[in-house]
């Protein structure tokens, strides 16, 4: 089985506002001032860590409300921690989930197993590749 997202993006003159669409929806990516961009919106990292948060709480809720699990709020907090190498570099991301409601120890460790079979979280966290040519 496979699936298929397309992002449609573009850049012009204008330091670095890239603008983004997607089934209607727009976006808009730059840089902050201290990289030369005009801080109009998330960088490109910050808008791939927003989508593992945004799996990552949208399936810990579907898994809470499949459970009737008495989950009241969850909470994500996800940063990225990248390690140059000789080789190149390693990214290490970090999510701190906080789970609030009457749930048992048992059930939150289950929902953070939960958490790291996300689609997203399974994106990044298996082998990818990346083919990128021009239009003719």
């Amino acid at each position: 089985m496979s699936t298929k997202t397309k992002i449609q993006g573009g850049i012009g003159h204008e330091h670095y506002i890239s603008k983004l669409s997607m089934r209607g929806h727009l976006i808009v990516a730059d840089e902050p001032l201290d990289n030369g961009g005009k801080d109009a919106g998330p960088t490109p990292t910050e808008l791939v860590l927003s989508g593992l948060a945004a799996c990552t709480a949208s399936t810990l809720r579907m898994y809470a409300d499949k459970k009737g699990w008495d989950v009241e709020r969850i909470d994500l907090e996800i940063s990225i921690r990248i390690e140059k190498t000789d080789t190149g570099q390693i990214s290490h991301v970090e999510s701190l989930i906080d789970i609030t409601g009457n749930i048992t120890a048992e059930e939150k460790a289950r929902m953070i197993e939960i958490a790291q079979k996300c689609p997203v979280h399974k994106l990044l966290s298996n082998p990818i590749q990346i083919q990128t040519s021009t239009k003719p």
